[in-house]
């Protein structure tokens, strides 16, 4: 399989998720607006949503897959379909636990994610109605991570890429016309994600059976591969996912800022993660299985080159997506969301927010991209490390962003930013130390065209975008319109000037190794 043809199907995949993930975020906007209702919900929604980033977009599959890969590489069918029953039977079981602690214990999941929810008890109460009906979604979602981890082993990338889309597809549903007959109608939202784990599950199901690797009921406490996955997932889900972790940890500090910080932090991460899905969970996705079979056959040159090729489209791709989003993070705020109960005032609070993440996005995507070099390996040990380092030195930014130079929110999102940044430099020096990855040739011509890109981008942008003040003016067909020409103008001049520089679409084609 083309790896490059690959990466275009999981991407375009995600880019019909993400642009539901948008309708779906501008009905939320314009129906109950960002208030004390929403700011209960997305606490509720964060801690499952959680679990998604966490398993879903890739921290499972760096555990399951390497070994999942090396089973069906060396071991057989038979032996591979008796380690997918017994992860799958103790994983349900561990979850079905876990669900259960988060219904009984939601008022303390609560206090502790949103301990400045308890001076408002209503705002309170609701929030811990809400976790309640959201927490099954942990159950449901991360046995679909199994089952993506199995998909995506087999090269059947678009199963669960296409996944997403019925929870965006459930969410829209539920605004539109389960709201109006729940009272309170924000309820009608955490319905929404309890059937759409559901939805996932249940469409996956005939794709791995048609694969021959639909899991049954086997518990058995003697499988030695079931306890080294199980043994992998902790660490894995640390190392991989300290940005997610930050960011619960940014709820707690945005619970105390004014009514409406936790909203403008989730609209503002919608738009960075519409990026950091359509092109570093892509590319991560595609390229763990290439690694993992590199490394099984010894094949050291092949995964460093994996390595180089990952890393290029990354800095191609994700560079010009976030000077994008830095410029006309108005534009793009108040065509989306600038409706009913989301006024100027949001858009401009909820763009200092994207303006901290936009900074941070090429480290976002670049440790989607790094950390697959070490769990191929099934080196676990080190992202953990380098994680607990990250982790710290946010939360140091953060006490320095919010309390220090009084940046409130928009602290909170550039602490996050810059931790990745240093999260991914670490990795990539790691990387670099223990000769596990080397830089292909061409890489300073490389990267010097990219910047003659960037400039002309930045240009584009600039004289095509206007005053800030014309966009929160502006409203309906004629502001949607103008967004289009602007962003496919920033697009064609960007893409023309690599063109111009050499830059072929050849030239990043890529087979799988198989």
């Amino acid at each position: 399989m083309n790896l490059l043809k690959a990466l275009a199907t999981i991407s375009s995949l995600t880019l019909v998720s993400r642009i539901l993930a948008f309708v779906r975020d501008v009905l939320i906007a314009r129906i109950f607006g960002a208030g004390a209702a929403t700011d209960a919900f997305f606490v509720a929604f964060k801690l499952p949503n959680l679990l998604r980033r966490l398993f879903a977009e890739g921290a499972f599959s760096q555990a399951f897959v390497p070994i999942f890969g090396e089973y069906r590489n060396r071991r057989g069918h038979d032996e591979t379909r008796l380690l997918v029953d017994h992860v799958t039977t103790m994983l349900a079981i561990i979850l079905f636990v876990v669900t259960l602690i988060g219904i009984i214990a939601a008022p303390i999941l609560v206090y502790i994610s949103a301990p400045g929810f308890v001076r408002d008890a209503e705002k309170f109460d609701l929030t811990v109605q809400l976790l309640r009906i959201t927490s099954p979604y942990i159950f449901f979602i991360s046995l679909v991570s199994v089952a993506a981890g199995i998909l995506n082993t087999y090269n059947k990338f678009w199963v669960p890429a296409f996944a997403p889309v019925l929870l965006n597809v459930c969410f829209i549903g539920a605004a539109l016309w389960l709201a109006p007959y729940i009272d309170p109608p924000i309820m009608a939202l955490a319905w929404a994600v309890f059937i759409a784990g559901f939805v996932q599950l249940a469409f996956q199901i005939p794709f791995l059976k048609k694969i021959g690797m639909l899991p049954s009921i086997r518990f058995s406490l003697k499988d030695e591969g079931m306890w080294r996955v199980i043994k992998q997932m902790g660490p894995a889900v640390f190392g991989v996912s300290i940005a997610q972790i930050s960011l619960i940890i940014n709820t707690i500090f945005a619970s105390f800022l004014v009514a409406g910080s936790v909203s403008w932090l989730y609209y503002a991460d919608r738009l960075m993660e519409f990026p950091a899905g359509v092109l570093g969970v892509a590319i991560g996705t595609i390229l763990l299985p290439s690694l993992s079979k590199c490394h099984a056959d010894n094949n050291f040159a092949e995964y460093s080159k994996l390595l180089d090729w990952g890393l290029r489209l990354t800095i191609m791709l994700t560079l010009p997506a976030a000077l994008a989003l830095g410029m006309i993070a108005v534009p793009l705020l108040a065509t989306f969301f600038q409706h009913g109960a989301f006024a100027a005032h949001d858009v401009l609070m909820t763009r200092e927010a994207l303006l901290g993440y936009s900074i941070g996005l090429i480290g976002m995507i670049l440790v989607k991209i790094l950390a697959p070099g070490f769990y191929a390996r099934q080196d676990i040990r080190t992202p953990v490390k380098i994680g607990i380092a990250t982790l710290l030195a946010t939360q140091m930014m953060n006490l320095l962003f919010v309390f220090g130079l009084e940046l409130h929110h928009a602290g909170l999102a550039l602490a996050i930013g810059l931790g990745a940044c240093f999260n991914s430099a670490i990795l990539y020096r790691y990387l670099r130390k223990h000769d596990i990855y080397q830089p292909e040739p061409g890489w300073a011509m490389f990267f010097a065209k990219v910047c003659l890109a960037l400039l002309a981008l930045g240009l584009a942008l600039w004289f095509g975008m206007g005053t800030e003040q014309s966009w929160l003016a502006s409203s309906g067909w004629p502001r949607i319109l103008r967004l289009s020409v602007l962003v496919a103008g920033g697009v064609a001049v960007y893409f023309a000037v690599l063109a111009a520089l050499g830059f072929r679409l050849q030239d990043f084609s890529r087979r799988a190794v198989s």
